[in-house]
């Protein structure tokens, strides 16, 4: 049956995505772009762009998001529900195992940092992404600025959702200047929340409720994660200690998949597995909401000229986003000529051949885990 088998495409596909995605968002959504539209062409890299631009305006994890979008366009609600719980699935159960470690033995779990060769690898990956989503999204001159005022924006330490929003109006004004009204809205600002409970006794409905909050309204980078959770966890409810949030972020950031998998390993530490279970569910479960309603509200933008011309905007600033992140990132990987090597090996891979991107981080892996022996 042809919707059995979109099913089972798209678990398959979000699985195997959620054991290999290292990296970070800009790296998952490199790997989304390289099978979705490269390798099973399930869609053109416009419509792709679309909903990459669409995912950064609403708050929570935007690969995770994306990851949704991609299920439910490809399978319908069985999609978007297998593609999310398979995408974020990997992690958990590897976040989980570390907080197990961590909890019983009150240390550090013992992980090989295969990001040694990982890295690389994934700077090739995001870099080929970003190229050609470029050629689709960079359409003249105007967005050709417009891409390059957001990547400086973002390095300059500007607000990833004031880039975004800056960018959507800068473009509807451009789209509508022959005749521009006087109708300009200031851009939005990232939601920040009032402290959610004062201190007080563990209890899993509450823990809950937290981590539901956090995923309602979080916009951002993992850093901005770590703010949240020194504030509510920490700081206002006294559950973990600042070492345990700083350990349980390590953990989410070495593991493949969604870095708010963090959430499983401090739910861990509050309440054991129903915890880690608890956290996890409150975390995502705002995901999927918001991709339900962005299913109708993205047709009705492609639909409209100005919401049309900010979406264009904030594709772009996606984009420059996208790129901000490898520049960063490329500092950390790029430690020595080795990994040079190995990122450049990866990127002329991408460039000449059709090569799944899967063998390229397993050959990082094995990069990394020879290091790690003879280091």
């Amino acid at each position: 049956m042809p919707g059995q088998h979109r099913l089972r495409e798209v678990a398959l596909l979000f699985t195997k995505l959620g054991v290999i995605g290292f990296g970070g968002p800009a790296a998952h959504i490199a790997l989304m772009r390289e099978e979705v539209v490269r390798r099973r062409q399930w869609m053109d890299d416009r419509e792709f762009l679309d909903w990459v631009g669409a995912t950064n305006l609403i708050p929570g994890p935007n690969s995770t998001e994306l990851a949704i979008h991609l299920g439910h366009r490809r399978a319908g609600w069985r999609g978007l529900l297998a593609a999310g719980a398979c995408f974020i699935g990997p992690a958990v159960a590897i976040v989980g195992t570390l907080a197990w470690l961590y909890q019983r033995h009150g240390a550090d779990p013992r992980v090989i940092d295969v990001r040694y060769g990982v890295l690389p690898v994934i700077i090739a990956v995001v870099a080929h992404a970003v190229v050609g989503l470029g050629r689709t999204a960079v359409t003249d001159r105007f967005t050709a600025l417009l891409g390059l005022g957001a990547f400086a924006s973002f390095l300059g330490g500007v607000h990833e959702l004031l880039v975004l929003a800056g960018a959507g109006l800068a473009a509807t004004v451009w789209a509508s200047r022959a005749h521009l009204r006087d109708r300009l809205r200031r851009p939005p600002t990232a939601l920040l929340s009032a402290p959610l409970l004062a201190v007080v006794p563990v209890s899993r409905w509450r823990l809950f409720a937290v981590f539901l909050e956090i995923g309602s309204v979080l916009y951002g980078s993992g850093y901005v994660l770590l703010a949240f959770l020194q504030r509510t966890l920490v700081d206002d409810l006294g559950w973990v200690t600042g070492q345990q949030l700083l350990d349980a972020v390590a953990a989410g950031q070495l593991t493949p998949g969604p870095v708010f998998t963090t959430a499983t390993f401090l739910g861990w530490q509050v309440d054991g597995a129903t915890g880690a279970a608890v956290a996890t569910a409150g975390i995502f479960l705002p995901s999927f909401v918001f991709v339900a309603l962005l299913g109708s509200i993205v047709p009705w933008m492609r639909r409209h000229a100005p919401a049309r011309a900010f979406l264009a905007g904030v594709t772009v600033a996606s984009l420059a986003l996208m790129a901000g992140v490898l520049f960063e990132l490329a500092g950390v990987a790029f430690t020595d000529l080795l990994t040079v090597l190995a990122g450049a090996v990866a990127l002329a891979a991408l460039l000449r051949t059709r090569i799944n991107s899967a063998w390229l981080i397993a050959g990082g892996v094995a990069l990394g885990l020879l290091h790690a022996a003879v280091a």
